[in-house]
């Protein structure tokens, strides 16, 4: 199963990766988390099909907080290169694309992507709140 979402920040986002922890029927493969200029892309990849009423519960949680996406493929190929194994340095310069996590789901990787971004700026943009 692959679940591909946009987010419009990074609270939303860190919703998510609190779900996951807290969720273990959920067979998690990995999560990765991408942030560019107008929100958020979340993809979580499953290990195998969920039950019917799972995937419901899931997709409805998902969709409270995003839309589903189907990103450009740009981002398309970034998402298939950290798939089949590629470092995520060599896919954000390939594919010119900010790969802020990927694998177990990490709020610390998510946090301090957001700190480092907006001590960068020196000022917090609306999509890192």
């Amino acid at each position: 199963m692959d679940y591909r979402y946009y987010l419009a920040n990074a609270s939303l986002t860190l919703r998510v990766v609190e779900h996951l922890h807290s969720t273990y029927q959920l067979p998690v493969r990995f999560m990765t988390v991408i942030h560019q200029i107008d929100g958020w892309i979340v993809r979580v990849k499953l290990d195998r099909m969920l039950e019917p009423h799972q995937h419901a519960d899931f997709q409805a949680f998902m969709n409270e907080l995003g839309i589903p996406c189907d990103p450009n493929i740009r981002v398309q190929m970034a998402l298939w290169g950290l798939e089949t194994g590629q470092s995520p340095v060599d896919v954000m310069q390939r594919y010119q694309v900010a790969v802020v996590s990927h694998g177990r789901p990490d709020r610390e990787d998510i946090e301090e992507f957001r700190n480092q971004f907006v001590r960068g700026l020196g000022y917090c943009p609306e999509t890192l709140a």
